[in-house]
């Protein structure tokens, strides 16, 4: 029995001194890998994020300052390019004016216009969009309504044909258009749209969304300008939220689209003539969409495609953001990843699809390439979506585990700090939700980045589109979903996995940032690790019945 103990005893001696040699080899191992791998690809990582940083905080200040000047010099639309008003006469005037033959004159002086309002199982708002039309100050004899219906749901396809036919009758030059597939969704159905024989006849298309209403002066006041400037192919209003307060998700929301309008929209009008389409409110000189090739169903962007292939063919836009149209913001958060998801997957595609283009182009200057190239597309469209997540969400709580890697302070800090004052510029009033916001697009840049990756390499879901939601007056009718209703969502739509998984690494990241360092990055962590946990289990947006 001695003898045995002593063997056993031997033997247990034995294990942990072969498990000590493992540990210590695993440990010599990883120290290794950590010297020689791991430490300087983060280093490698963290110099990348200082240098998109840097590029952001260059085009923010940039898109800032010719902004700021064009407000401080007055540099109105109206003031640079010419601009005369239009008047219509009355019914009683212009009788008096067939009496005295001038009513040739009046109406030839309004060029045709052709409105299209693209629709696909609107419900909710196809009564206010095809009222809004109708309502447009503009001569009977010079306007064409053309509603472009793909709703694959009869009882819509009734109401909107049923509502068009009413308008029809009260005297309105209204068209209902169907066909029989979706090809190239939007793009395909504008395209559709431009064969009817009876749009020859006209000049200029004024495209609205079917959750946006104009207001009634909307064509006189956007018209002068491409009447008296032959040079203008484009001219873009300003969208304005009739939904901006009905959550915290839709005022956030608000501040980013309203940067976009004041900020960028007006700097790249000002400086180079040249901005993105934003799809809707906005009016085309039919010949400057014709020459760049009309619309094309290529990418999910077809509004951006069309602009720049018109910008490289010598076409000029202007932005004018004292005409506002009222438009509807995506309030369910599985809508608005949805719209996030096909404004930067698009962007890219077509970066990927048209560089080539852009380069070869003959009839824009060096400059103007240089432009299109890295402001509007590497800066904007991928550097800001790609800079965001990697940066605060990534790498930098990543850097807590290395201390041999040190990221400056100025980029931690100062830099997020002023681009973010930069773009709470476009909704003073809202500046006290600022880190709300801040929290809210770290959170959203995951999918931004994810989308920006799929359009550049052009894979999975690269063509998906998924028509934003609109809810109309819905909710002034119905009650937001009970509990009950919540349990028997599907899960996919209740949670969204890649928030919560992001979530618990940065809490993790956090906490050992708490515990071990001593640069208090867990200050900004923590608030944003429970930021992915609260979007992540669904907390965010309204709930709405879905039976």
């Amino acid at each position: 029995m001695p003898l045995q103990a002593a063997s056993i005893a031997e033997a247990l001696e034995l294990l942990l001194s072969s498990t000590a040699s493992a540990r210590a080899l695993i440990g010599r191992g990883w120290g290794w890998m950590r010297s020689l791998l791991v430490v300087p690809v983060v280093r490698v990582a963290v110099l990348l994020c200082l240098v998109m940083s840097v590029m952001m905080l260059v085009e923010k200040l940039s898109m800032g300052v010719i902004s700021l000047f064009v407000k401080l010099a007055r540099r109105s639309p109206d003031r640079v390019h010419r601009w005369q008003p239009l008047t219509l006469v009355s019914a009683t005037d212009e009788e008096m004016g067939m009496e005295n033959g001038n009513h040739q004159q009046q109406s030839s002086f309004f060029p045709m216009v052709l409105v299209q309002i693209p629709m696909y199982n609107e419900k909710e708002v196809y009564q206010k969009s095809i009222g809004a039309a109708c309502d447009l100050e503009w001569p009977s004899d010079r306007i064409i309504i053309q509603i472009l219906d793909d709703s694959t749901d009869p009882f819509i396809k009734d109401l909107v044909k049923t509502e068009c036919e009413r308008w029809h009758k009260m005297g309105k030059s209204i068209k209902y258009e169907t066909r029989n597939n979706r090809h190239g969704y939007k793009a395909g159905a504008l395209k559709e749209g431009m064969k009817h024989s009876y749009v020859q006849s006209c000049e200029f298309v004024a495209i609205f969304d079917a959750d946006f209403q104009p207001s009634s002066d909307f064509l006189m006041r956007a018209m002068p300008f491409l009447i008296h400037n032959p040079d203008i192919g484009l001219v873009q209003a300003r969208w304005r939220f009739v939904n901006a307060n009905e959550c915290l998700m839709t005022r956030v929301q608000e501040m980013s689209m309203d940067y976009h309008f004041k900020v960028e929209q007006e700097s790249g009008s000002s400086a180079a003539a040249f901005f993105g389409f934003n799809g809707t409110a906005g009016v085309w000189r039919i010949m400057a969409l014709n020459e760049a090739g009309g619309w094309k169903e290529r990418t999910t962007v077809e509004d951006m495609d069309l602009a720049v292939r018109a910008s490289l063919g010598g076409w000029k836009f202007l932005y004018v953001g004292n005409i506002q149209v009222k438009s509807e913001l995506p309030s369910t958060f599985k809508a608005y990843r949805h719209q996030q998801h096909r404004w930067a997957c698009g962007p890219a595609n077509l970066f990927r699809k048209m560089l080539t283009d852009i380069v070869h182009a003959k009839k824009v200057s060096f400059w103007r390439k240089c432009h299109v190239l890295y402001n509007f597309f590497i800066a904007r469209r991928i550097i800001s979506h790609c800079v965001t997540f990697f940066s605060y969400c990534v790498v930098i709580p990543l850097s807590v585990f290395f201390e041999e890697v040190e990221v400056p302070k100025w980029a931690v800090f100062y830099v997020p700090t002023i681009i973010t004052l930069l773009n709470s510029v476009g909704t003073p009033s809202s500046f006290h939700l600022i880190v709300v916001w801040v929290l809210f697009e770290n959170v959203v840049s995951l999918h931004r980045c994810k989308a920006v990756f799929i359009g550049l390499l052009e894979v999975g879901s690269v063509n998906e589109w998924v028509v934003t939601e609109k809810l109309g007056d819905m909710l002034k009718a119905e009650p937001t979903v009970n509990i009950r209703s919540k349990v028997q969502m599907k899960l996919s739509d209740r949670f969204h996995f890649w928030e919560l998984g992001i979530g618990l690494y940065l809490f993790v990241c956090a906490c050992y940032d708490y515990s071990y360092c001593k640069d208090r990055y867990f200050l900004y962590i923590f608030p944003q690790s429970i930021s992915f946990l609260i979007m992540g289990f669904g907390y965010v947006g309204t709930f709405v019945q879905n039976g």
